[in-house]
């Protein structure tokens, strides 16, 4: 019999920590199961899904309450916790009146009430990155987002959900982009235009960000958001030097972006992109 002819454990349907208290580091250990959120597993066979998630809520939260926060915006499809390849999502509920819609027969918070409280309570790049994410969705428009918006806050505030909601987008591909935008926006350079399109000879290249607008001895500033997963590796660098030294002959200096370069205190992107712009940066960095 082959490893995977064995029966999935519990059926296929995520379980608790509880129900295997004496062989949960055991199965862990020989990778037999995952965890899909804190205390909550399921065998390594089953792929991620919505039903998955929704199940899996079902198991801890209580059948009345709201499923709010990060679980909310994971029913939802939105993911949060970026830099993390490990599952960190709580599930997260509440008793109190909240707007909801049913989601695979759980009572949710609605997208944009969803999008507001990340903007509120999350990390400044993870709250850009999980609200550019849910607009881009199309499960919520920003005018959905700022109309629920009026319930938490002014219109002319200066909190940091405010501030998200002024710089979100949803054309942002990816985290790395959405925490790219934000530093060069925290930098003092202004909100960078964001999946700018370029024509060229060969067909239309897409800038991740860039300021079109200010040029620099004719020619204009974009950056790229390299990430490890798709521009590591030989064949993957000399096809993204391809790239640019075709994007430098259409009057563009591009500057690769690596997630070390989004992440961490030394400021080298700032001072890229200021030498470029002729600008200095706002430091120290913000995050």
């Amino acid at each position: 019999m082959f490893q995977y002819d064995l029966p999935y454990y519990f059926a296929g349907l995520p379980f608790t920590s509880r129900q295997v208290p004496r062989k949960l580091a055991w199965l862990l250990a020989r990778g037999e199961i995952r965890q899909v959120m804190r205390g909550v597993y399921v065998d390594v066979r089953v792929p991620d899904s919505p039903e998955l998630r929704a199940d899996a809520l079902r198991l801890v939260v209580p059948q009345d309450a709201v499923v709010c926060g990060q679980a909310a915006a994971w029913l939802h499809g939105i993911e949060t916790t970026a830099l993390s390849p490990e599952p960190t999502i709580k599930p997260q509920w509440t008793f109190q009146p909240r707007p909801t819609v049913e989601a695979l027969g759980l009572k949710v918070l609605t997208p944009a009430a969803t999008a507001i409280e990340l903007a509120r309570h999350l990390h400044r790049p993870f709250a850009l990155s999980a609200v550019d994410a849910l607009l881009h969705t199309g499960k919520a428009t920003l005018d959905e987002l700022t109309t629920a918006s009026a319930a938490y806050f002014a219109e002319d505030s200066t909190s940091q959900a405010a501030d998200i909601l002024r710089y979100a987008d949803r054309r942002a591909a990816s985290p790395g982009e959405s925490s790219l935008r934000l530093r060069l926006i925290d930098a003092g350079f202004g909100v960078p235009e964001v999946q700018i399109p370029v024509s060229g000879p060969n067909g239309t290249y897409r800038m991740d960000v860039g300021y079109p607008k200010r040029a620099v001895d004719g020619r204009r500033l974009g950056l790229e958001y390299d990430s490890d997963l798709w521009h590591s590796g030989r064949r993957a660098e000399g096809r993204d030097e391809k790239r640019r030294g075709e994007l430098e002959l259409l009057g563009w200096h591009v500057i690769s972006v690596r997630r070390t370069d989004v992440w961490g205190s030394y400021p080298a992107l700032e001072l890229a992109v200021g030498g470029f712009l002729c600008q200095h940066p706002r430091l120290p960095r913000r995050w």
